[in-house]
């Protein structure tokens, strides 16, 4: 039997039953809240996992152990609701636990739209398996046949006498059986969990103050750091000079790590107002030369420079007929910060050669590798605890800031919270990258699109981070531009890669909140070049897509697309096809002048199989708004070198009194399940450009509009 086919089921020392969905082993030691957890060394063995482990006590108890980071997109109740589902346990009495890094759990990032739609199969396996092997105990103790017994909130029961026995009752004959290869999966018509709103688990802790966010953790005799950087991404300091600090009241020491100077105090605040009063000399290199307005020149520049070819199908541009008119538009996008509510922190205790980290991370094994080698210590002697995040957006993903909790309390040999200001946050960032767009396009006598001609110029994330250069083809700039959903004649996508000191990351989409603004509002701008409406020219020129088709059609009967509206007044459209989701969305704006007001958003998602609506529509809600806020005002500039912006002053978000009404229609589907996160970003900005030029007869394709 392959391994990936079974579960291994090991018994607590205190009577009970652990369920590690596909994984031979179950982590030992104990979780971020100080369960333990007793098991099999996962060192000695082979593991594989699907991030989601069971445990059934003695009592009855049914814990679900998420391994995916909770940031408020609602893995901490979708996941566990897919393994309740097939194990049929009463959703109301479970325990929920965050597990800490582990190789046994596979993949624990958190990121890509990938937690419910990677893991749904595997979890539904966990569940029923566990569910089959209780039902097999019941059946030994009461010595009747298997198909006799059905099972139902936490009980298994006999169909024909009526009786019954809790999970609790059958732990200790259920860890003894031998597990079976293959299970009956739930026919999803048989789901009384799954596919229903449901209350998150999050949410009661978050609303009475009891839920562990990283800024919240507290170890007894814990110092309290803050960091001075250099502001040129990269470089370190000459010298500096701490006597004013060390006059703050409540400063007790201070640390040189890797580049930088810790100030390690009594309270955070204490810590904020010495690390004002640290003089450095910085070092300074080529970096300083740089701004945006240098980075802008020199990206136009190469709009008309040789470039490598991405993808090329069907005619050339050269061979396009000369009678057939050949239109072009320009887009740029801005460097963006993550912003999350909540700034970076981290707590670190090193303690008799090992070192334990609570981190608010999406990424808890990359803590915990990047701790191990930055501090020479085996991995196993580094543990990280996962705590609720105030957002991450895909800023998370970096271990930069564990690192510098890691190795001052490394240093100063004491508990250390480190914590960032706002704007250590914002200047200190890693960033969207910009991008520059320039679009050729052409209109056959029919209607069909002749040409559609891309060339991308951005910087490549993976290859900074990775320290290659790759190029355009294997870089990632092209994202969600080399497919797209509409039939050409002439298909030709290039792109150009640049590099540059500034710090990259992936931010929330990645370079789908780029290349599809450029792409659908150009796509709009073929239609009105064709005389034809946008949304009756998308849906002519669509590839053979009943799904897109759909929610395309839909988003447009919400909207009461083609009705009259006021002077000053249109609506726009705009689709996306991506983490096997689909999307439309329809925003209503009013443009007086310079001002632009968004009155209404619609969006309709495909996401096949839902497992909770809520989260569902909770994340297309704040996917619109989050997109919104880029597309309206989030702009990072450089001046020598450095970022310009400091706070939400002057890096802002969307205001409550500027938000649209928001109306999110999901499709009832039982295909395979999608992503949702990041699938509401990438229609929003094109929607809201076709929108003003509908109202104002003005093309918007520079980001930010009021920027």
């Amino acid at each position: 039997m392959k391994r990936r086919d079974f579960i291994k089921i090991v018994s607590l020392s205190g009577g009970g039953l652990i369920l590690a969905g596909f994984v031979p082993s179950v982590f030992a030691g104990n979780d971020s809240n100080g369960n333990n957890f007793q098991g099999d060394d996962p060192d000695k063995k082979g593991v594989f996992a699907p991030g989601v482990f069971v445990r059934i006590d003695s009592t009855g108890l049914v814990t679900i152990i998420v391994a995916k980071s909770e940031m408020g997109q609602g893995v901490y109740t979708a996941l566990p609701m897919i393994v309740a589902e097939e194990l049929d346990v009463d959703w109301e009495k479970i325990v929920i636990q965050q597990a800490p890094a582990g190789k046994e759990f596979g993949s624990q990032t958190t990121g890509g739209s990938t937690s419910v739609r990677f893991s749904f199969d595997n979890l539904r396996k966990a569940g029923a398996t566990a569910r089959m092997m209780l039902i097999s105990a019941a059946a030994l103790v009461w010595k009747t046949e298997g198909s006799n017994l059905y099972t139902e909130n936490g009980f298994v029961i006999d169909r024909i006498s009526g009786k019954k026995l809790s999970y609790g009752e059958l732990v200790d004959t259920a860890s003894g059986l031998p597990v079976p290869s293959d299970v009956k999966l739930k026919d999803p018509k048989d789901y009384k969990l799954i596919g229903k709103k449901t209350h998150r688990k999050d949410t009661p802790p978050k609303i009475y103050g009891t839920a562990l966010f990283g800024i919240d953790v507290k170890l007894p005799g814990m110092l309290y750091a803050a960091v001075k950087r250099n502001p040129l991404a990269g470089l370190g300091f000459n010298s500096y000079d701490f006597a004013d600090a060390m006059k703050v009241n409540g400063v007790v020491d201070f640390a040189e790590i890797s580049g930088k100077i810790a100030v390690i105090a009594k309270s955070t605040w204490q810590a904020f107002k010495a690390a004002e009063k640290i003089a450095v000399d910085w070092q300074k290199g080529p970096a300083n030369e740089m701004s945006t307005q240098k980075l802008r020149e020199f990206c136009i520049s190469k709009l008309d420079e040789p470039m490598e070819v991405i993808k090329s199908e069907g005619k050339s541009r050269s061979e396009i007929d000369k009678n057939l008119k050949m239109i072009q538009a320009d887009f740029e996008l801005p460097y963006l910060a993550h912003a999350p509510i909540e700034p970076m922190n981290c707590t670190a205790e090193f303690k008799d050669g090992k070192m334990e980290i609570w981190a608010p991370t999406q990424n808890p094994q990359g803590v915990r590798k990047s701790v191990a080698q930055l501090l020479k210590l085996s991995e196993d002697d580094v543990r990280v605890n996962v705590t609720f995040m105030g957002g991450g957006f895909g800023r998370r993903l970096a271990s930069d800031f564990a690192l510098e909790a890691a190795e001052i309390s490394y240093k100063i040999k004491k508990p250390v919270k480190v914590t960032w200001t706002r704007e250590d946050d914002m200047r200190h960032g890693i960033y969207r990258p910009f991008s520059f767009h320039r679009l050729r396009g052409a209109v056959n006598n029919d209607g069909g699109i002749e040409f559609f001609g891309h060339h991308v110029i951005s910087s490549s994330i993976w290859g900074q981070q990775s320290g290659n250069n790759p190029s355009p083809k294997d870089a990632g700039i092209a994202e969600g531009t080399t497919e797209i959903p509409y039939k050409t004649a002439g298909f030709h996508i290039e792109g150009t890669t640049v590099r540059n000191h500034v710090p990259l990351a992936y931010w929330r989409s990645v370079f789908h909140s780029q290349n599809p603004f450029a792409v659908e509002s150009f796509i709009d701008e073929l239609a009105h070049s064709a005389g034809a409406d946008p949304l009756e020219f998308r849906i002519k020129n669509l590839h053979n897509n009943p799904r897109l088709l759909h929610v395309i059609k839909r988003a447009a009967e919400l909207s009461d697309w083609g009705s009259k509206r006021p002077d000053g007044t249109g609506v726009g459209i705009a689709v996306f096809e991506g983490y096997d989701s689909y999307c439309a969305e329809v925003a209503e704006v009013t443009a007086a002048g310079a001002r632009i007001k968004v009155n209404k958003f619609w969006g309709v998602i495909d996401c096949g199989l839902v497992v909770n609506p809520d989260t569902v529509e909770a994340q297309m809600e704040g996917a619109i708004i989050f997109a919104l806020t880029a597309a309206l005002k989030g702009k990072i500039t450089f001046s020598n070198g450095t970022v310009d912006q400091s706070n939400y002053d002057d890096y802002p978000v969307l205001s409550y009194d500027e938000c649209p009404a928001i109306q999110i229609e999901i499709v009832s589907s039982s295909e395979k399940v999608g992503g949702v996160g990041e699938v509401g970003i990438a229609a929003c900005a094109p929607a809201l450009c076709n929108a003003v030029f509908a109202a104002s007869g003005k093309r918007m394709r520079v980001l930010p509009l009021n920027g």
